[in-house]
């Protein structure tokens, strides 16, 4: 048997949440794929080290295009001319000429959501991309919100979707080595700076709330959407772009509090992330969020820069509540893994 994996994503060096989830997923195959299954890896470029190395059962295909639509060009020509027995592709939109045996994963659908946060080729293709994702075997999701916004609005009958909780990666926890180089006390939030995340809202809330607490920083990482206008960078106001592992999980372990009042999420990685390093999190009562958090956070309403400020305060003010969050983090963030995550998906896969 042959299982074709679309590694393009994985082989990103600047991953974000579907890239970590392709990699992650890879890593924890590995270890379970049975040896006589043939695993073939395709990707645009040479694999990086971080996907290195393969076992035995297992090659890297690499299939060169200087053009747009990898997937739907190059990939589908591969699958013409050498299909495997199952594909799947971590990322919704796949190939054409897919075999029978083709499994997908659909994040979110926060272009239907949110579509002024796309540019118009973007959200057609997103769009071909669900109608293609219907002719999969299966389609996983990564929380049951983002099952049922495939269902009621994508209209993809509710027995064709599996839910795999997605993980996280464990380089996140509180060290006594991981300090970072900026000054505390700080707020933190990490992800793409665009508005479905709420940025406006995040830095109204902080304003409101430094007015009072001067000494307080708000620190913004992630790379911006090109639609999306922010501040500059102020003394008060710091955005970062993309940071590395490294850098990240030392901005995240020493933050107050972590700030994920997002309006639209399909899982919500960094929620578990900041749980995994002790730090208190504020997020939306909306969307996958309460599904993923839990009681381990508190949750507010996204479209109230005053609720937000004031739950900052409420947590700044209250060691107690503090300490209760991070103990209750701790063990939310342990029921999710990439270990399970990986062996739901490969047993679907493989039934």
């Amino acid at each position: 048997m042959i299982l074709a994996i679309d590694a393009s994503r994985a082989n990103k060096y600047e991953k974000t949440g579907v890239e970590w989830y392709s990699y992650f997923l890879i890593q924890e195959f590995k270890k379970i794929i049975p040896v006589k299954t043939k695993v073939i890896l395709y990707s645009l470029s040479s694999l990086r080290e971080d996907l290195l190395p393969l076992p035995q059962n297992w090659e890297s295909r690499v299939l060169r295009w200087p053009f747009p639509f990898w997937t739907l060009k190059r990939l589908s020509l591969e699958m013409l001319f050498h299909k495997p027995d199952i594909l799947f592709v971590p990322s919704h939109i796949i190939p054409f000429f897919s075999p029978k045996n083709t499994f997908t994963t659909i994040h979110d659908i926060g272009f239907k959501r949110f579509p002024e946060c796309y540019r118009t080729l973007q959200k057609k293709i997103l769009e071909f991309g669900i109608k293609r994702a219907k002719k999969a075997k299966k389609i996983f999701a990564p929380s049951e919100f983002t099952k049922k916004e495939l269902v009621d609005i994508c209209k993809i009958p509710e027995n064709k979707i599996i839910v795999t909780h997605l993980g996280y990666n464990d380089v996140y926890k509180k060290t006594e080595n991981n300090e970072p180089s900026i000054k505390k006390p700080y707020l933190f939030y990490i992800g793409r700076l665009e508005k479905k995340k709420n940025i406006e809202n995040i830095i109204k809330a902080f304003k409101l709330f430094s007015k009072d607490n001067p000494d307080y920083t708000l620190i913004l990482a992630g790379n911006k959407n090109p639609k999306f206008n922010i501040p500059k960078s102020t003394p008060k106001i710091q955005t970062l772009g993309w940071v590395s592992n490294e850098n990240a999980t030392a901005l995240m372990a020493n933050a107050e509090i972590f700030l994920y009042p997002s309006l639209y999420e399909g899982f919500g990685i960094p929620i578990l992330e900041a749980f995994a390093c002790g730090t208190p999190v504020i997020t939306s009562d909306r969307a996958s969020m309460p599904e993923i958090a839990g009681d381990a956070a508190l949750l507010v309403n996204p479209d109230s820069p005053e609720e937000i400020k004031n739950t900052i305060l409420k947590i700044i003010n209250n060691y107690a509540l503090k300490k209760s969050l991070i103990e209750k983090g701790y063990n939310q963030c342990k029921k999710f893994n990439w270990q399970k995550c990986a062996e739901k998906t490969l047993n679907e896969i493989l039934k």
